[in-house]
């Protein structure tokens, strides 16, 4: 599985966190679950954090989906 890339986030004075995709609003964590988040983007890999908590990994089916014939342009 290809390392997810291109995810930022910021930490607002207000503790609001927000998670974005290659400059693209991708969510907005608030009160225990921003500090959750914090806590873990800390302690590991912070691509991988963003892509799980934000839901934008991949789970394997791209590739056949991109390879199906009414997807092909």
């Amino acid at each position: 599985m290809p390392t997810p890339r291109g995810f930022t986030y910021e930490h607002q004075s207000d503790g609001t966190v927000t998670i974005t995709h290659h400059g693209r609003a991708a969510g907005t964590l608030r009160g225990a679950r921003a500090e959750r988040f914090l806590a873990e983007v800390t302690s590991g890999d912070p691509q991988l954090v963003m892509a799980r908590w934000t839901g934008n990994y991949k789970r394997g089916n791209e590739r056949t989906a991109r390879d199906h014939p009414r997807n092909r342009h």
